[in-house]
């Protein structure tokens, strides 16, 4: 192709722009990690939906300790498990505010299984982010509460045993049986198109709070491919062939859907 050629052919535009929420921030997180996916759509969303001066976040114990350095929304730190809690607190001081707890497996399926619990339980008006990555990332890769049987950690050497440790919780089926959960679906970060459908869960999870319907939860199998000994691509793959089998990916509760059927 000549030089006359290549000048007269079309700048093609950019495929991605950074959100105004999200910070410049270079990332902390490991190669093929999930969070950075969530961050960047909850920052598209909060600016698709105008609430970033009355959004405000509750950051973990865990990988996700440092969300304060990527979104440019107010956000307080809690006690590990105990984001439910605060964030009620701030919702309940300032109703009028969306409120989101951002929470990993450990922090909210062990330390935090009561806050969790009675939050939902109550129907305090907050979304929770979940990230389910069936393992401790933080902490050195140990058995967590959504460790799938057979899988190997620090502390399963040899594969999670149901008669030892226990089988997985599934958070939404558990949270889906408490009257005051409004929604909660679980989602995959495995493809750009199941990405996608993560984006539309978080706009649903904000506008059930926008709307005074109660708790809503979004859960996201996300890739640890640091802790699951594999490269991000393999990792991705796993969530298909492993962990979407063991917790699968839809709407498990949501009320405004049951309510029309009703009606």
């Amino acid at each position: 192709m000549s030089s006359t050629t290549a000048a007269k052919k079309p700048k093609r535009p950019h495929g991605y722009r950074r959100p105004d929420t999200l910070t410049d921030a270079p990332t902390h997180f490991c190669p093929g990690c999930g969070h950075g996916i969530v961050h960047r759509l909850v920052a598209e969303v909060i600016d698709e939906m105008g609430l970033r001066e009355s959004a405000i976040a509750v950051a973990p114990v865990g990988c996700g300790v440092l969300a304060y350095d990527y979104w440019k929304i107010d956000v307080s730190e809690a006690a590990h498990g105990r984001t439910p809690a605060v964030a009620t607190g701030i919702k309940r001081v300032q109703p009028d505010k969306l409120v989101l707890s951002y929470q990993g497996d450990g922090d909210l399926a062990a330390i935090g299984t009561a806050e969790i619990i009675h939050t939902a339980n109550r129907g305090e008006n907050i979304t929770v982010l979940f990230i389910n990555n069936a393992i401790y990332g933080m902490t050195g890769g140990q058995m967590a509460p959504t460790t799938m049987l057979q899988q190997k950690t620090a502390t399963t050497q040899a594969g999670r045993e149901a008669r030892v440790h226990g089988n997985p919780i599934h958070v939404c089926e558990l949270l889906a049986t408490l009257d005051g959960s409004a929604y909660l679906e679980r989602v995959s970060l495995s493809s750009p198109s199941n990405v996608r459908k993560g984006k539309k869960a978080i706009k649903k999870a904000f506008e059930t709070q926008l709307a005074g319907l109660g708790f809503s939860l979004v859960e996201f199998l996300s890739p640890c491919p640091t802790y699951w000994r594999m490269n991000p691509v393999e990792a991705l793959k796993h969530i298909d062939q492993a962990l979407s089998k063991v917790f699968p990916p839809g709407v498990v509760k949501d009320k405004t859907r049951e309510e029309g059927k009703d009606a």
